[in-house]
């Protein structure tokens, strides 16, 4: 129905756009592993920064409404889905989660899938519960962590 993966990814920014959400930066397309590891296919990933006046779990409801529009139903944890949007980290608040949603994402950390296109944006980025920078995060990444830029 859209195309590619990347080409999902593609609409899928379009479709914040177009609800207002302001994309600021956006990294290269990354292919990446299943984490955790499976027989799922490689999947598309990359990061955006956008600038919004909406609260976190305003943000993060309106991303679950991108996900329902291109198909993408919760079931199962882990489960093949058609797109995953997820909100990693909102400047530099750190939530619980008592209340969603928990922020920074509680396994952003990681994901090489979220820390290699973080690096494309925000190289200097620290992760506000830690302190540690995201060149350090990266080199802690476990080794099934692959992920490549699409070319």
């Amino acid at each position: 129905m859209y195309g590619s993966s990347q080409d999902i990814c593609e609409a899928a920014i379009g479709a914040l756009q177009d609800r207002g959400i302001s994309v600021v930066a956006r990294s290269r397309w990354f292919r990446t592993a299943p984490v955790p590891v499976s027989d799922q296919p490689w999947f598309v990933n990359g990061v955006i920064a956008v600038a919004t006046g909406l609260r976190p779990a305003d943000l993060l409801s309106i991303l679950h409404e991108v996900e329902a529009e291109f198909g993408r139903t919760r079931n199962i944890r882990n489960e093949a889905r058609i797109l995953d949007l997820d909100l990693v980290a909102y400047d530099d608040l750190v939530t619980d989660g008592a209340t969603p949603p928990a922020l920074p994402h509680p396994r952003m950390h990681e994901r090489a899938f979220v820390l290699l296109p973080l690096s494309d944006i925000a190289p200097d980025w620290k992760h506000p519960s830690t302190g540690i920078s995201l060149p350090d995060l990266i080199a802690a990444l476990p080794a099934d962590q692959r992920a490549e830029p699409d070319a």
